[in-house]
Parts: structure tokens; sequence; C-alpha cells
């Protein structure tokens, strides 16, 4: 007789769906919009006395190992030079006579005989280096010393975050990013970790510093390695160390970068790719589950391709300088979701540059799917959310008028109402079973004809309607949405749970578990006329693991 075991697939919480609005200032040919509200030189100019880079090495495949590098530097006192460099990315040559351009990190001692102190920098090689991004001091302790210590990495290691926050829109303060304690450094995680921060910041400064042929030849290759396998697992290295406050600059700044890229390549009329299309990772705990993502929207795919691009410049950059922020928690016997959407930047700048924080994207639908990996482990699944059974409200209203006009005419009027009414809400949640896969639906519906917002346009007569469920959607008080622009489900109205029901053999194993989820966001107009609307949407997916607890 086999023993049945109920798992409970649960707290579906997508606690921050959340379209935020980036944006800073606007400068010409390419309309670029830096970072820190000023305008950073495309071209920098080589510096004087600029130290040549010797001794360059060429990273296996063009992949930068930045922490192994530092790490086996030889003694100072063996460099034949007082500059050591790895080649990060090379571009092919214009001709056979002319040399590759290439970007380089190097490290220089200071003074060259018994240095006091090093610096790393981060340069364009022509003819002659163009330096883009030159650290702190690295300030040794000793003149005897010969090699950087962990005291000395940490220091490197923070003073990379931190340059890299300061690529990020928000100005008010400067990073203060301080490394955690009883943080090892031995090992491949923090080693992986140092990577994805080296090539991060990499490759803002190929977007912001480089000039223009290395950088279009450049960040291809860095997008490669950073959403690689590679730097996948090193990204929950780098969150845990961060904090949620610093892993949200972290990514408002990896996204206004990836934005600034596509709207160049758009300006410049080339067809901009996905440049970074998703970061996501997924974490467990006892009990918990957890999958953040993150997604600029100029990145996310088009419902409708051949839709037609908002023309008012002012529209687009409210639109385009958003991204979209979500999580999703799973845990036992509960449901919670919540979605939100908030601007990035300030409401000055927004109105300045756009129409302001509440003309943008909204949640229209929210799909996620769950499947058990192990399926010869799972005897049935089964949902605690009944299909829907709306009301209907049907009633007739006649009546009859007559009356007499002046002399010289006779007139009979007469007229039948009818009247229909129909009790709806405007999110539709369901529940739905493929073989042991469960999935979970939330609609957003259009509060006068009923149809799928996600899946529709506004009519032309409601875009004239100033009481439209749309119009004024975050202030009035039939709104589907939070004052702030979010939304709520909890387990009151959207039901319980999905439950698999496994066979004992596999209790004190580990159930691999697949999630994959679909959001779409819309964007209907708010408070300004204009006839534009458009769907986004974008797919994730993460695998996490569930250990059977083995009763006694």
């Amino acid at each position: 007789m086999k023993r049945v075991v109920y798992i409970t697939a649960v707290h579906v919480q997508h606690r921050d769906f959340a379209v935020r609005s980036l944006g800073s200032i606007i400068c010409d040919k390419p309309k670029f919009y830096p970072p820190r509200h000023r305008l950073l030189s495309l071209f920098i100019k080589g510096q004087q006395g600029a130290q040549a880079s010797s001794n360059t090495t060429m990273a296996h495949n063009f992949v930068p190992d930045a922490w192994g590098w530092i790490s086996s530097l030889p003694p100072f006192s063996q460099w034949r030079t007082n500059t050591m460099s790895l080649c990060i990315c090379a571009t092919p040559s214009a001709s056979a006579s002319s040399q590759p351009a290439s970007m380089t990190l190097s490290v220089a001692k200071t003074p060259p005989t018994q240095p006091s102190y090093l610096t790393f920098s981060i340069s364009a090689n022509y003819r002659e280096p163009i330096f883009l991004w030159t650290s702190k001091p690295v300030h040794l302790k000793t003149k005897a010393q010969q090699s950087l210590d962990e005291q000395d990495m940490v220091q490197l290691f923070v003073d990379v975050v931190n340059q890299v926050l300061r690529y990020g829109p928000d100005n008010s303060s400067k990073p203060s990013f301080r490394f955690p304690r009883g943080q090892q450094l031995h090992g491949g995680s923090f080693s992986d970790g140092f990577n994805i921060v080296f090539l991060s910041l990499a490759f803002l400064v190929c977007i912001y510093e480089a000039p223009r042929d290395l950088r279009h030849g450049c960040l291809d290759s860095l997008r490669t390695q950073l959403t690689g396998p590679k730097c996948r697992g090193a990204a929950k290295t780098l969150v845990k160390m961060l904090g949620a406050n610093l892993e949200d600059q972290w990514m408002q700044t990896m996204n206004l970068a990836v934005t600034n890229w596509m709207v160049e390549l758009r300006s410049s009329h080339h067809t901009p790719r996905a440049a970074s299309p998703l970061f996501s990772y997924a974490l467990q705990a006892s009990g918990l589950w957890k999958v953040q993502l993150y997604c600029p929207v100029i990145a996310m795919g088009m419902e409708d391709p051949a839709a037609a691009v908002a023309q008012d410049e002012r529209l687009l950059f409210s639109l385009t300088y958003q991204q979209l922020e979500g999580v999703v928690q799973l845990a036992v016997a509960s449901l919670d979701i919540r979605c939100d959407v908030d601007p990035l930047v300030s409401e000055t700048l927004m109105a300045e540059r756009g129409y302001g924080s509440e003309e943008k994207h909204f949640p229209s639908r929210v799909m996620l799917q769950i499947t058990p990996m192990q399926q010869t482990d799972v005897l049935s699944v089964s949902v605690s959310k009944s299909s829907d059974n709306p009301t209907h409200e049907f009633g007739i209203e006649k009546g009859f008028e007559g009356s007499f006009d002046p002399p010289h005419s006779f007139g009979l009027k007469a007229s039948v109402a009818e009247s229909l009414t129909l009790a709806m809400k405007p999110w539709k949640f369901e529940q739905s079973v493929h073989g042991n896969t469960a999935t979970l639906n939330w609609f957003l519906h259009d509060g006068m004809n009923g149809r799928e917002v996600c899946a529709s346009k506004p009519s032309k007569l409601s875009l004239l309607q100033p009481r439209a469920w749309f119009r004024d959607r975050y202030s009035n008080a039939y709104r589907p949405f939070t004052k702030q622009g979010g939304i709520i489900f909890a387990r009151d109205e959207y039901g319980d749970s999905v439950n698999w029901k496994v066979c004992g053999a596999a209790l004190g194993k580990t159930m691999d578990w697949e999630i994959r989820g679909w959001i779409w966001l819309t964007y209907w107009p708010n408070k300004q006329r204009t006839s534009h609307s458009e769907t986004r949407w974008l797919e994730f997916r993460e695998c996490l693991q569930l250990p059977l607890t083995k009763f006694p």
C-alpha cells in the first residue's frame, strides 16, 4: 500500500511587479540619457604622460578573470615595467595595416621602485592609451610589501562596487557599500562575485566612456559574459553581499545603461536587440522559495510587433525609461501577490522630460507555471479555485409615450428601453492543470466591454470619455489598482493553494521544481490625450529545490 504525501505549492507572492521609470538629461547625436544627470563624454582624450601598457595578457576566449589575474601578479620587484595589463575585449582591425583596438585592465605601481601605492585603470588602447576609468589608490602598508593582501583586495572590491553605483540615476547621495563581515575571500564564490562586479563596471565604462567604434565592438562580448551561466551563479553571491537596498540600486544602474544602449541603437536605425533582456536569480531557504527578476521595459517583447512607436517624444521618454521588477515567493499554505508600480527618478525630472510618473505601464496579466521535475514521484495534482460562475442581472424596462404636436401635425412618440447589468470584477484569477504542471493566471479586464486588457486596445470612443476606467486610474474610486499604481491579491479571494500528491517513497528526497512565468505590462493613456497604447511581455524561468521531510 502506497503512502501518499501532500505537497502544497503555496504562497505565490508576486510582491513587486514594479514598473519603474529611469531617466536623465538629453544630449544630441546620439540621443543618450547618461546617469547622474550630467553628460558623460563619449570620447576621452588621452592623458598627457600616460604610461605605456606592457606585458598584456589575453584572457582565454575573451573571458577576463580579473580575480585570477590580480591574484597571480608577480612580486612588484619582478615587474619589467611599471604597468601590467589584462585584455578585456578586442575589436577587429579596420584594415590589414591597422592595429585592432582593445579595452584593457591595467595596474600601475607608484613610484616605480619600492612602490607606496597601486592604481587600477580601464583604458581604450589605440596607438596611445585613452584612460576611461581609474580606481582610488590602493596604499601599501610597507615599502617591502610585494603583493596585495586580503585587506587590499577588499578595498579594491568596495571601490569597484561604489564606482558601479555612481553610474546610477540617483544623485542624491554617495554610494556607501560596506564589505559584509564574515565574508570569506578564499573560494570560488567570492572570486566569481569579484569578476561579475568587474565585468559590470567594464560594461558601464564601455557604454558611457568608450569611443563609438570600441563600444560597438566590445559590448556584445561583455553582454555575453554578464548573461552567461557563470555570472548567473555569481549573481547569488553578489546580491547577498549587497543587500536588498543596494541590489535595487545596482539593477537600476545596469538597466539604465542597457536602456541607453538600446535607445542609441534605435536612434541610429539599428534594430535594438535585447541587450540584457532579463536578469533573474532564485534562492531557497527553509520553507521558502524566492525568484527575483529585473528587466528594462525597452527590452521586453511587444505583444503586437507591428504596433507603431509613440510619436510624442515626451510620452516615449516616460514609457521607455522604466524597468520591471518582479518577486515570486513560494511558501507553505498561503497565497499573497503584490504588484507595485513606482517611479525611480524624481517627479520634477519626469515632468520635465516626460509626462510625469503616472503616465506609465501597468500590470495587465501575470501567469505562473510550477512543475515538479521528478514526474514519477507525483501521483496527482489538485487545485483549490473553482472556475468563475459570474452573476448576470438581466432586466427589461418598457415605456410608452404619446403626445400631440402643434395643430399642423400629428405625432405619436413611443420608446422601449432595455437594460443589461453584468456583475464583473476587473481582475480574474484562474487555476488550471496540465499533466503535473499547475498554471496560475491573473487577467485584467476592460471595465467597459469585459475584454482582456493585455490582448486588446481601448476603443476610440472610450479614449474620449473622461470617466473611462483607465482615466485617472490611480485616483478614481473604481480603480483596479492601489493609489500608488499597484495591486494586491490575497488568499481571501484568489484561492489557497495547488496540491501535489507524492508517493511515500519520495520522502527524504530533494525534489527539483521549475518555475516559469510571464508578465504583461500595458500602457493605456492615463491623463494625456493620446491614442497610443501598447503591451509588452517577458518570460522568466528558474529552478528550485524542495527537501521532502521524512516523518518518523
